[in-house]
């Protein structure tokens, strides 16, 4: 399909890895591996931007073959023990939930290094700073390398030349961070942009994050609008599906069910639901 993406950057100590995808796409992952000419074993080093199914979910995998999985220090813990995790995410996937993401085991603490804000790790030659970037989630991380920026979520969903779409999931969605993130990103001076969803950005990296900031703040000022008027959840999120899948419409089907894989509209309505009750105390239904 298309929806989530790995990335792999050869160094003098052999691959790194970006991202891992979940577990259950690990099978198309390997194969992507072996025809760069790599085995999983190779790969000592593997970066992920945050802990969600669809960026960590096969991260084990690779620490099961020699790998040093990096993370953000709120995230190590999860790894290591990821029962928590997983419950949250049942209680929302439910029953296909082993359908969509696969199994997640857990990592051994000392397979797992955590990296602080600015932290900068050599390997093989090249210098990879990991920037802390919440808003999307509390643990969120963005690599730079030279004047590339690995940006997970905090630089949004955009599949080719559809527009930039902001994934609010539960339960961090925070947007006075998200905002400081972007702004962030602006002043790293990246020239190049890779998007978990999906891929290198084709456009102008000012463009799309005035883009992005701009639907952030309308994604929340919606829902705030809407849980004034609004006490049924049903009834919002079909209403904010038929809202913000307005410029959706006009793309190919093919890059329609893209976007929505990648960010299904009732994920977004729970995170800013939980914005709007948990982080600025407005009381809803």
């Amino acid at each position: 399909m298309g929806a989530i993406a790995a990335f792999l950057m050869e160094t003098d100590e052999g691959p790194v890895l970006f991202e891992t995808g979940p577990d259950s796409c690990f099978p198309v992952l390997k194969k992507k591996i072996k025809s760069l000419g790599y085995n999983l074993d190779d790969i000592r080093h593997v970066f992920l931007t945050h802990i969600h199914f669809d960026h960590a979910g096969a991260a084990w995998k690779f620490a099961q073959t020699g790998s040093k999985v990096y993370v953000h220090p709120a995230g190590f813990p999860h790894l290591c023990q990821p029962e928590k995790l997983w419950g949250s995410a049942v209680r929302i996937y439910g029953q296909a939930m082993e359908s969509l993401w696969g199994r997640m085991e857990p990592i051994a603490s000392d397979s797992l290094v955590s990296l602080s804000h600015g932290e900068v790790c050599t390997i093989g030659g090249k210098q990879i700073t990991g920037w802390h970037t919440p808003g999307h989630a509390v643990h969120h991380v963005a690599y730079q390398v030279d004047s590339v920026l690995f940006t997970g979520d905090v630089a949004g969903v955009c599949m080719g030349n559809g527009p930039v779409i902001p994934p609010c999931p539960p339960p961090d969605i925070h947007i006075e961070n998200w905002l400081e993130s972007i702004d962030l990103l602006r002043k790293l001076g990246a020239e190049t942009l890779y998007l978990t969803h999906f891929g290198r950005l084709s456009r102008a990296i000012g463009a799309h994050l005035d883009h992005l900031e701009e639907k952030l703040l309308n994604y929340a000022s919606w829902m705030h609008e809407n849980m004034l008027l609004v006490r049924d959840l049903p009834q919002i999120i079909d209403s904010f599906e038929e809202m913000s899948s307005k410029e959706l419409k006009t793309l190919a089907p093919e890059d329609f069910l893209r976007y929505q894989f990648a960010n299904p509209g009732f994920m977004s309505v729970n995170g800013l639901i939980r914005y709007w009750t948990k982080v600025k105390g407005l009381t809803w239904p």
